[in-house]
């Protein structure tokens, strides 16, 4: 039996479904302006791990009724120095201009692996005044002042040697009290030559921080970044991961990551926090995060996310474990959260499962690589998940990666 109540107010259905055998379809969606209905849906084709084949996007001028045909964003692309591959990393609005800012990472792999990402990966962001349908302009995230360009746009990062990146759709801009737009990302570890380095051994080695965004007269974010969250290769063989973020009492940040025990499975598996007292400049060396009674939970390696909501509550979805996860695994079940605002830790009495494996269902289920937002219209949370690899792997041993977008609505 698990641990945790079933969510008594849950919903699914299919979003997006898979166009064809072996292929699944990742979705999300995103209001594209502060106050109408418009969205934008993307939905990314992936035949293999941490690669996007192509992205289709379309539109609903009606909160989701109705969409249009979809596009085409091309992910991928042959260049002289190897393939140019590009991840989408969702809209946001910016609630002080009403901006629509889209953000992607990018790089150049020279034989198309994605752990050549590890040194190659890069942010590019680009803003629209009329919800994303046109753009001002495009352009790669650099750090402000002398010394960096699109070769060494950060600190301890210079393309070829090392990367900064967002891992995935659960690592949501969110606005600083001054206007600053607070970006968490990570970033491949360096050693003292500014190479990429993993100390820990497991399957990759980042660390966390944050892009902190002004915006200037002509329309473009200023951008510089603060401290690195830095985990412990003694307690976590990838580092810090895919970190997300919210804002506690007192004006506290709250950063959510993922850890691992790839490896070294007889490690405990946590989900990490830090914290930041001085708007995201600088922040508190990571712990094992922990329910607000002191107690511990397992979590696999798997991406989660903060979502604050209109009534000053902060909720946190992801995967708890009832026992120690060996790497990524199980990433089940899928489950709901409040955080406590004032100690920023899991309140475990709410608590609620909104997935699970089924029995007749392969125990490499996963239930992750999601996103959540607001409906606007009804006041739920809207869950875009996909439930990859439900069925067992193929008789000749690959993976099937046949799955649809599915869509959660969640009574909160």
């Amino acid at each position: 039996m698990r641990e945790f109540p079933r969510h008594d107010r849950v919903t699914r259905t299919v979003f997006w479904s898979s166009p064809e055998p072996r292929v699944a379809i990742l979705a999300s969606s995103y209001y594209t302006t502060p106050d109408s209905l418009d969205l934008v849906a993307y939905g990314t084709r992936m035949s293999r791990s941490d690669t996007a084949d192509i992205v289709y996007l379309r539109r609903s001028g009606d909160n989701g009724r109705t969409w249009t045909d979809a596009g085409e964003w091309q992910t991928c692309e042959k260049t002289p120095a190897g393939m140019r591959r590009v991840h989408p990393r969702g809209g946001y609005v910016d609630p002080g201009t009403g901006r629509y800012l889209n953000v992607w990472t990018e790089g150049v792999l020279p034989t198309d692996s994605p752990l050549e990402g590890l040194r190659n990966w890069t942010l590019w962001y680009s803003v629209s005044d009329d919800g994303g349908r046109t753009e001002r302009f495009r352009e790669p995230i650099i750090h402000e002042g002398p010394g960096y360009d699109a070769q060494h746009p950060l600190p301890d990062v210079t393309v070829g040697k090392s990367c900064f990146m967002m891992g995935d759709l659960g690592q949501r801009p969110l606005m600083r009290s001054d206007g600053t737009i607070l970006i968490p990302v990570q970033a491949g570890h360096v050693d003292a030559n500014g190479d990429y380095s993993s100390p820990g051994g497991g399957y990759t080695y980042t660390d966390c921080l944050l892009l902190m965004g002004r915006w200037q007269t002509d329309g473009r974010l200023a951008w510089r970044c603060s401290t690195r969250v830095m985990g412990d290769p003694a307690r976590s063989t990838r580092g810090m991961i895919e970190p997300t973020l919210a804002e506690l009492e007192g004006g506290r940040l709250l950063m959510v990551m993922r850890g691992s025990n790839d490896k070294h499975p007889e490690w405990p598996g946590w989900r990490w926090r830090a914290l930041s007292g001085d708007g995201g400049e600088t922040w508190s060396q990571p712990e094992p995060w922990t329910y607000a009674d002191g107690g511990s939970f397992f979590s696999p390696s798997s991406c989660s996310q903060l979502v604050p909501w209109k009534d000053g509550r902060i909720f946190w979805l992801g995967n708890i474990a009832p026992e120690n996860p060996c790497g990524n695994s199980p990433r089940y079940p899928f489950i709901i959260g409040e955080v406590d605002l004032r100690s920023g830790n899991l309140r475990r009495e709410t608590v609620r499962r909104i997935d699970d494996c089924a029995v007749d269902e392969s125990p490499h289920l996963t239930l992750s690589n999601f996103y959540a937002r607001e409906d606007r219209v009804t006041g739920e949370l809207l869950l875009h998940m996909t439930r990859l690899f439900a069925k067992d792997f193929r008789k000749d041993n690959t993976v099937d990666w046949t799955a649809d977008a599915q869509l959660y609505r969640i009574g909160v």
